[in-house]
């Protein structure tokens, strides 16, 4: 017998296995249906977290300040327990200075902003007298308003009058709404004083729950990238606004406004909203100049001047500071701050951007989540 194959043998073609192609072809089909599912599924848990968040609001906005808070007085509390401090100390004594800063503005810019509160209204004949082409479409305003008086003080049959005491509707609001910033206050310094206290706890608790040895340490790097970059901006963004508030105030001094530990407080608070808390202050302080002075040109130098402070600072000095750890896209940044705005409030819009910076840091760790990472780069 021949030991090589037969010519039958070696002209029929080899037999062609289709089974890999069917098992690749399912295993992709397989791999994008889980994609699916775990996108679908993490958008409707995000989905709920912002419903829960917005729903409880009353607890969650204490926990996420708290959280915020800690970041920005850790650093101080690590510095006293280099100085034999003991934590328990360390962690209330700067609780007791943020506290103690808070009441006493408070108590020296209650009558001023009242003042100016009274004040606002009597000044719109001057502001007519100033800005004239806004006179004519107040007139018509004012003159709708009247119409409208007439047409609902006219007697109509079968109406009653009802007497509402508005007073006691002001007052009991004003009431309900003082108790419940009391209560957020209360609720943040408690947890903040035991978040202090707690150090690195919380941290070390869900290393321990992770399974493997890698996600343990991307869990630390993010946790510590996190806690680093947001202390940097908080720490940095406090003193530059501080920075920004006492030019303010000098400025508006030399300019013969009154008041400016008002002006210059409500600088350095404006100052942390990006974009959208400049833009108002510029419109406060037209509206303060042109009540204080008779020309003109005085009554724009107060927002120019303000404008000018917030130019240096805003691009030049914070860039210069932050630009190697936040390149965050502007136009995010807004939709940001109208998001949380109108989730939180003003609180809200103060956590807008260091939210943002937490989602980008986390994005850029996770392999999932990179090409969000990249949508949020500038």
């Amino acid at each position: 017998m021949p030991n090589g194959p037969s010519e039958l043998e070696r002209s029929s073609p080899a037999p062609v296995d289709t089974a890999e192609p069917i098992l690749q072809t399912g295993k992709s089909w397989l791999a994008t249906r889980l994609r699916l599912v775990t996108f679908f599924t993490g958008g409707l848990f995000v989905l709920a977290i912002l419903g829960a968040s917005f729903a409880a609001s009353a607890i969650v906005l204490p926990l996420v300040l708290a959280v915020f808070l800690k970041l920005l007085l850790q650093p101080i509390v690590s510095l006293l327990q280099r100085f034999f401090v003991p934590r328990a100390l360390g962690a209330i004594l700067p609780i007791v200075l943020v506290v103690g800063i808070l009441v006493g503005l408070v108590a020296a810019l209650s009558a001023p902003a009242a003042t100016w509160a009274q004040k606002l209204p009597q000044g719109v004949p001057r502001l007519e007298e100033h800005l004239m082409v806004l006179s004519g479409p107040m007139h018509k305003l004012q003159g709708a308003l009247e119409v409208a008086e007439e047409i609902a003080n006219a007697p109509q049959q079968g109406r009653e009058t009802v007497a509402v005491r508005s007073d006691l509707g002001i007052a009991g609001a004003l009431f309900a709404g003082t108790k419940a910033v009391l209560d957020g206050l209360i609720t943040t310094v408690l947890v903040l004083y035991f978040l202090l206290l707690s150090g690195d706890t919380f941290l070390r608790r869900i290393v321990e729950i992770l399974p493997t040895f890698a996600d343990k340490r991307q869990a630390v790097e993010i946790f510590q990238e996190i806690e680093s970059d947001i202390s940097v901006y908080l720490l940095t963004i406090t003193i530059m606004n501080a920075a920004v508030g006492l030019a303010t105030a000098a400025v508006m001094y030399a300019c013969g406004l009154q008041d400016v530990l008002l002006w210059g407080t409500m600088a350095f608070l404006l100052n942390f909203v990006p974009f959208l808390g400049p833009l108002l202050g510029v419109g406060i302080f037209l509206m303060v100049g042109l009540l204080t002075f008779d020309s003109l040109w005085w009554g724009l130098l107060a927002p120019a001047l303000y404008f000018g402070i917030h130019l240096i600072e805003g691009e030049t000095l914070t860039p210069f500071l932050l630009a190697r750890r936040f390149t965050l896209n502007p136009a995010l940044v807004v939709l940001s701050l109208i998001f949380w705005f109108w989730m939180w409030g003003a609180p809200g819009a103060l956590l807008a951007f260091p939210l943002l910076a937490i989602l980008k840091i986390v994005s850029d760790r996770l392999r999932p989540l990179r090409p969000l990472g990249h949508l949020l780069e500038q």
